[in-house]
């Protein structure tokens, strides 16, 4: 007996394979803080503290070359290029040495951020969503199978904003590496086929405003270029 829902079922959130016409189904959407040292610099914190993690909707996903309004309610909204980890399987207390055989593939993503929001909610102690968690904040490029990508903690990782760089690092400046990341967000939810995992930005984190052309790219990953447009009406 087929399933019968008392409103339309909302569409399947997915993030394009590279080459092909296949979709990669998305469950949820995990995002790793402070991961690069020079960011957490930047943002006045203590190099010693531990990354953390928080989460976006599976529906914030947006695909290269979408055109994503200027978000509401901010006046700093933020770029944070980051590597995008799909899982094909999961579990609890996964084990670092393990962790590479759940990985399906590999991409480049935008953690947009409205700053201004983040950090009236830090200062009060409440919980980060609405400087994270909001529509169109998830840009990801297509993703490349984890079997053509040699090694997915080495790679130059940049933005553009209009042609010029913003954000310029390497995936080896990662404090935790990507098997690692794996093995400490298992230990706080059961990982799933179909969960991705925003890894960290590097320095240069900066404000985009309506009509600025993003340009991103990890080496031997991929490439994800989105423009930022007028705020919706």
């Amino acid at each position: 007996m087929s399933t019968r829902y008392v409103i339309a079922q909302p569409p399947q959130a997915v993030i394009a394979v590279e080459g092909s016409d296949e979709k990669f189904p998305v469950r949820r959407i995990w995002c790793v803080g402070r991961n690069y040292e020079e960011h957490i610099k930047e943002m006045g914190h203590d190099v010693r503290d531990p990354p953390f993690f928080f989460a976006k909707p599976a529906d914030a996903i947006v695909p290269t070359g979408t055109t994503i309004p200027y978000p509401s309610l901010t006046k700093d909204c933020h770029h944070e290029v980051e590597l995008v980890v799909a899982l094909k399987s999961g579990g609890r207390n996964l084990k670092a040495a393990d962790a590479l055989a759940h990985v399906w593939g590999y991409g480049v993503g935008i953690d947009l951020t409205r700053r201004d929001l983040q950090i009236a909610s830090r200062k009060k102690e409440r919980p980060w969503e609405v400087g994270k968690a909001f529509d169109n904040s998830a840009p990801c490029g297509p993703l490349v199978p984890a079997a053509k990508v040699k090694d997915p903690n080495k790679g130059k990782i940049v933005l553009k904003n209009n042609g010029a760089v913003k954000q310029e690092g390497d995936l080896n400046q990662m404090i935790w590496n990507v098997q690692e990341i794996i093995e400490k967000l298992s230990e706080m939810v059961e990982l799933n086929a179909g969960d991705i995992i925003m890894t960290g930005t590097p320095s240069g984190v900066a404000a985009v405003n309506p009509g600025d052309a993003l340009d991103c790219e990890i080496e031997g990953i991929g490439k994800l270029t989105v423009k930022i447009g007028p705020p919706a009406k």
